[in-house]
Formats: C-alpha cells, structure tokens, sequence
C-alpha cells in the first residue's frame, strides 16, 4: 500500500540528522536562518525511546516545523511503536536511519549495516507505515563493502519502494564498517552523485533526496536538475548563513533576507528563556559558532565565545560581548 501523505512535506531542502549537533537548539537556530528547509532530530534509537526519557529525546520548538524525526533500529514493532510516538508528538515525517556507519549501531543491527538486508528494511518501514498517517521515509547509502554494485543498490531501492515507501535520501558514499570512523565514512569513500541521478531515473515515480559533500547553494542547483531534493549536512552546521537564501532559491520565497546580526538578536529571547530554565549557555552558543565565519572579527567571536560560554556565570551577555567583536 503506498504512503500516499509521503510527498506532501516540501523537501527541497533539507538538513541532515547530525548525532550531536541537530538537537532542538540548534534547529531553533537554524528556523531563524530559513523559514521552509526541513530539519531533522539527531538519530534516536527505538530503545531510548521506549525505554529512556521521551520528553528528552522528543520535545521540540513549535517554531522548528516542519521536523523530521530519524529513528534507529531493526525490530519492526518497536519502529512501529517509535514511529506512532512521533506522530502523537506532532512530527511531520519519521525517517529510518539506514546509513550511519559506526560500530556502536552495527552491534545493535541499527544503520548502514541494514543495507544488507533489504527485506529487513522493508518489513519496518512496512509496520512503519501501517501505524502512523505521517510520512515515513529512509536514509541510507549507495552501498556497503561487499555490495558495493549498482545493480544492487537498485535491488535496495526495489525491495524497499514495493512496501510503499516513496521517498529515498541517499548520501552518495559507500560505507566502509570495518576499519573507518564515522568520520572518514564522510570523507574517504568516494562520492557518487551519478549513481543517485541514476536511481532517479530508474525509478522515476520515486522521490530522490541526495546528500553528500553539498556545500554550496550552487551546488544546491546543480543538483536539482538530476533530482527532486537535497540534503546538506555539515556545512550548514560549520556555516549555517549558506542557507540565508535558501528560501528565495529552493522554496520561491522572497522575504527579507536577515543579516547574521539580525538572526543573532532573533536568538536572545530563547537563549535568555533557556538560561532561566536552567541550560548552560555554551550548550546554545556552540550551535552559531560558524554563524559568522568569513565575515570581519569571525574568528575572534569564535574565540571569544569558545573561551568563555562555558565558564560559571556567562550569560547572555557573553554572547553580546562576542558579537560586538564583528562587523555589524
């Protein structure tokens, strides 16, 4: 049965799941810079859901929407479960993590391990479905060592697509499980973008999200062309005001463009209610530390801010110590 409500979320743009880095703040911040690219959570796994925290690991900023959020795991009732969680928090689209690479998932068969077994993906994005009427869609690479064919990476695409699933994100590297950190699944294994252009074009009537090495709104373009969506992952961390005109080039809003100061004095009145609520600051300012990278006095915000939003004590006007170090 197809997820017929999976295309109904603009994903044009988007920002990838980062394991600490796309927490709640940091997606807040990010609402500020682009009103439409949807954001994703950092990976949850179903058993931190159903076992740990859940305001935790779930609440969010009414402001952040639309939100994603990803989940990580291999037992279909407990994605299930998870998914219709996820649904009840007011989520706009559930994703299944099948492509983070690191041995702390393998062991619990969660991620790229998964692209091993197709049918296994797609009997949980299948209870995925059944439970919830919000989007549900997957994540995952263009292969694994040892299935590392195109050939098989269309049998993934194949299998996955018959249970309904519409919408495909593909970060356009292989994944190496043995012997790379996560890090350097990002950056040895070779980039592919042809490979994601192809699946397009075999599977024409599916939605095809690439993800890999963008980082640049050109890039953005260029990438358009071939398919119908584009994730950006680390750049959009390390210099999120990439994404200042992503709304008048990906989503055909023209509003106001804001400047990295304006965007800055949109943030205080959540940092100021965070800290009253017992956050530490460097937890928040951590997340706009590339905010004014290239920029005059960028380096010494970040100096300034890296040196001192930990201590006891700083405070809101910490950060405006450090922004009255750059050009306004």
């Amino acid at each position: 049965m197809a997820n017929k409500s999976s295309k109904k979320l603009n994903r044009t743009l988007s920002i990838a799941p980062m394991m600490d880095w796309t927490d709640r703040h940091e997606r807040y911040f990010l609402r500020l810079i682009t009103r439409h690219t949807l954001l994703y959570t950092e990976m949850v796994t179903t058993g931190a859901l159903l076992h740990g925290d859940r305001e935790r690991f779930l609440h969010y900023s009414p402001e952040e929407h639309p939100v994603a959020l990803q989940l990580g795991g291999s037992n279909p009732e407990e994605l299930a479960a998870c998914t219709k969680l996820a649904e009840d928090w007011g989520y706009d689209e559930v994703n299944l993590n099948v492509g983070c690479p690191s041995d702390r998932v393998q062991n619990g068969r969660i991620g790229a391990c998964l692209m091993a077994e197709p049918e296994t993906v797609a009997n949980c994005l299948a209870q995925m479905q059944k439970a919830v009427s919000i989007p549900v869609t997957v994540k995952h690479r263009i292969g694994i060592n040892g299935r590392e064919e195109f050939e098989q990476l269309c049998q993934f695409v194949e299998t996955v697509s018959a249970v309904g699933c519409e919408t495909f994100i593909i970060h356009a590297r292989i994944a190496i499980l043995e012997g790379l950190s996560p890090k350097e699944n990002r950056e040895i294994p070779p980039l592919k973008y042809e490979w994601v252009y192809a699946i397009k074009k075999e599977f024409p009537h599916l939605e095809i999200i690439l993800n890999g090495g963008v980082n640049t709104m050109e890039a953005v373009q260029q990438h358009l062309s071939h398919i119908d969506g584009v994730m950006i992952g680390r750049e959009a961390y390390q210099n999120p005001y990439i994404l200042a005109h992503a709304d008048t080039l990906c989503f055909n809003d023209h509003h106001h463009i804001p400047s990295r100061h304006e965007i800055l004095s949109q943030f205080y009145p959540y940092i100021e209610k965070e800290l009253d609520s017992g956050t530490r600051l460097h937890h928040l300012s951590r997340h706009i530390l590339g905010l004014f990278q290239g920029q005059p006095g960028g380096r010494q915000f970040r100096r300034y801010l890296s040196e001192n939003a930990c201590k006891p004590g700083s405070s809101l006007q910490t950060l405006q110590a450090a922004a009255a170090l750059t050009a306004s």
